[in-house]
């Protein structure tokens, strides 16, 4: 199954940083807060990934693109013709296709714009600024139980997301943006989407939180997959630095994964 990430806005509210790389290629550990995503998904089995570009898409692609000289010994041999050799590299189980969404498309436009690369089957969609230890494999078990269109992760934690109201059969009857007047259980993203999500995205203007998501609460095709564990998103410096300190102390609730 694959896994889509949104990985194409400016991050304007870590914009000391953003400026230079895509926000999820902000570096905790020294590896992109996207690295993290995609191992916290391969960990379950899941490693096809899209990548929705669009901000400096090229920082992204260049990336990926030298990947063993992120990850492994090299040498280079300048008497041998310039030849570089490879040691002890680290392979990945990835098949990762990153695609220029646009610069100024909205999160549903770039969602629509990858339609052609899921063959209309189910799939994983989350931000590609954001860490948690949701059980990916749990999600997707709930979310083939109910047989909605869009199952997405709600976290309790106080912070200017999305708002849902959630009945007592988990289906999401509202969605709108916070204010002073609700509570604190929001949209995390680790969404899981059936290829009908596709009916509520019309161009490159559709913000995926707004008017498709309201769409699908009022038809009741939008259902909580409830999450107690650690969630975090990096929206700003402080946050950014919360996430580098928990990595650096061995304490990083996220990382799911063995190291080989």
């Amino acid at each position: 199954m694959k896994t889509v990430i949104l990985a194409g806005g400016f991050g304007t509210r870590i914009s000391e940083e953003s400026q230079y790389k895509p926000k999820p290629m902000l570096e905790i550990g020294e590896m992109p807060i996207l690295w993290h995503i995609m191992k916290e998904y391969s960990s379950f089995g899941h490693n096809e990934f899209i990548i929705c570009a669009g901000y400096k898409q090229h920082v992204i692609k260049e990336w990926f693109a030298d990947y063993f000289l992120h990850t492994s010994d090299i040498t280079f041999d300048m008497t041998n013709g310039n030849k570089m050799i490879v040691h002890d590299s680290v392979l990945e189980p990835w098949k990762v296709t990153v695609v220029d969404t646009g610069l100024n498309t909205m999160t549903g436009g770039r969602v629509k714009r990858i339609r052609k690369y899921l063959n209309e089957e189910p799939f994983f969609l989350t931000y590609g600024d954001g860490v948690s230890n949701v059980d990916i494999n749990a999600l997707l078990a709930f979310h083939k139980s109910h047989g909605k269109c869009v199952t997405l992760t709600t976290v309790s934690i106080a912070q200017q997301k999305g708002v849902l109201d959630i009945d007592e059969n988990d289906t999401v009857t509202s969605f709108r943006e916070k204010d002073d007047e609700d509570g604190a259980v929001i949209n995390g993203g680790y969404m899981v989407c059936n290829p009908g999500i596709f009916d509520y995205l019309t161009d490159d203007a559709t913000v995926l939180e707004k008017e498709p998501m309201r769409a699908l609460a009022a038809a009741g095709e939008l259902k909580s997959f409830y999450h107690k564990g650690f969630w975090q998103c990096m929206d700003t410096k402080r946050e950014k630095d919360l996430l580098e300190r928990l990595w650096a102390a061995g304490n990083a609730p996220w990382k799911v994964w063995k190291d080989e």
